[in-house]
């Protein structure tokens, strides 16, 4: 790492968005723009808390920062209220991109649960058809302003509800137009990947990636059983997997009191090791985490989330917003919150913008095209002597 490479991370000038992004946790219906709402909601004769986009903005953010996932759900009720017709879905996902873009993302997948579009009369393979002309369009509008990005849909099931042998069949039949994995979501304690079983077992006799919310309102037993029968390649969120860690402290001083600093030493459980030692990426996306209490059994605000016991432990962290519209951030944001928390610099948000493309849901070589992109965007930061390409090779990808 050069000098200048440091001075330009902590420079609280700094721009974050210049920094090329991966997001691999980005919620379709988490990431309206709140004018965009408004509008919509006009259309269809949908009630608002706010009809004005900074208040609404505003609701969002205040009534997601509940400290429960139940709570935080419940808000999506007003976006996917207005995501029911094939007009509005292309227009979410187009401007979807779009933000996406302007935030430094070059390479998005976007998650979102047909199921819960089909009020006015669409058909699932509507839903997924308008949102990907959504994503194409936001692409081709992107790439028309000189910017790269490319985007892929992750269709995902609901937990509670028992379409998810529907629903995988439904990314089989799109998995060459647009749809790159799958995943199933919503609440996670009481409904585990267990119960659609059935439906993973199709993806995986259909070599069909899935990554698998678990491990952020439940804990170990949630992420086991994503890995046993939801044959996950990715957790998303999973940092309750750090409840499967033992960090050991200190003895006793000269005067026989306990040492409560830890000493760096850590012992990881049996389900811990497994994500570890396997590279099974954590989609970790801290400033949703403090919102829905999916930390809080290690502390209150950024300095107490287990990302840094994660990543400097060896997991295979990556960064993303989760739902910007209720976390009122961006994966920029995600960034700076991290180097304010844990006095990161470039260098580890390069480590962990690698670490989520090398899991993204791609071919190899797209993978490997990826990674070196990214490596010589981080290199140009550093000037000539900027940083070693050679230190993240593409064997890693």
């Amino acid at each position: 790492m050069t000098d200048e490479l440091i001075h330009t991370a902590y420079d609280p000038d700094f721009d974050f968005r210049s920094l090329p992004k991966v997001s691999l946790h980005d919620h379709l219906d988490g990431g309206l723009r709140p004018a965009t709402i408004i509008e919509l909601a006009a259309q269809v004769g949908h009630e608002l808390p706010a009809n004005d986009a900074e208040a609404l903005g505003a609701w969002f953010r205040e009534s997601a920062d509940s400290g429960s996932l139940e709570r935080y759900l419940e808000t999506f009720d007003h976006t996917i209220a207005v995501m029911q017709t094939r007009e509005a879905l292309v227009r979410v996902a187009k401007e979807f991109v779009e933000d996406l873009a302007d935030d430094g993302v070059v390479y998005g997948e976007v998650r979102w649960a047909p199921e819960q579009h089909l009020a006015r009369g669409l058909s699932l393979d509507e839903a997924v058809e308008a949102v990907q002309e959504g994503l194409e369009a936001g692409v081709d509008a992107v790439e028309s302003s000189g910017r790269p990005i490319q985007v892929g849909q992750l269709i995902t099931a609901m937990r509670h509800a028992d379409r998810g042998l529907e629903i995988a069949e439904l990314a089989l039949r799109h998995r060459d137009r647009g749809a790159v994995g799958f995943d199933i979501a919503g609440a996670e304690d009481g409904f585990p990947p267990s119960r659609m079983s059935d439906a993973f077992a199709l993806l995986a006799e259909n070599m069909f990636p899935a990554t698998v919310h678990a491990g952020e309102a439940a804990g170990i037993d949630s992420i086991a059983d994503a890995i046993v029968n939801g044959r996950a390649q990715r957790l998303g969120h999973g940092v309750r997997v750090a409840e499967d860690i033992e960090v050991q402290f200190g003895g006793l001083d000269d005067d026989g009191e306990e040492v409560s600093e830890d000493t760096g030493l850590v012992t990881l459980g049996r389900v811990a090791n497994w994500v570890r030692d396997r590279g099974i990426a954590l989609e970790v996306c801290p400033s949703s985490n403090l919102q829905t209490g999916a930390t809080a059994a290690f502390g209150e605000g950024i300095e107490s989330h287990p990302f840094d016991l994660l990543y400097q432990t060896g997991f295979k962290v990556t960064v993303s917003p989760d739902n910007r519209l209720m976390s009122g951030t961006t994966l920029s944001d995600e960034f700076e919150l991290l180097i304010e928390a844990f006095d990161y610099d470039l260098e580890d948000l390069l480590e962990l913008t690698l670490n989520a493309a090398e899991a993204a849901f791609l071919p190899l070589e797209e993978r490997e095209a990826l990674v070196e992109y990214i490596n010589e965007a981080y290199a140009d930061l550093g000037g000539e002597n900027g940083l070693d390409e050679d230190e993240h090779d593409d064997d890693e990808a």
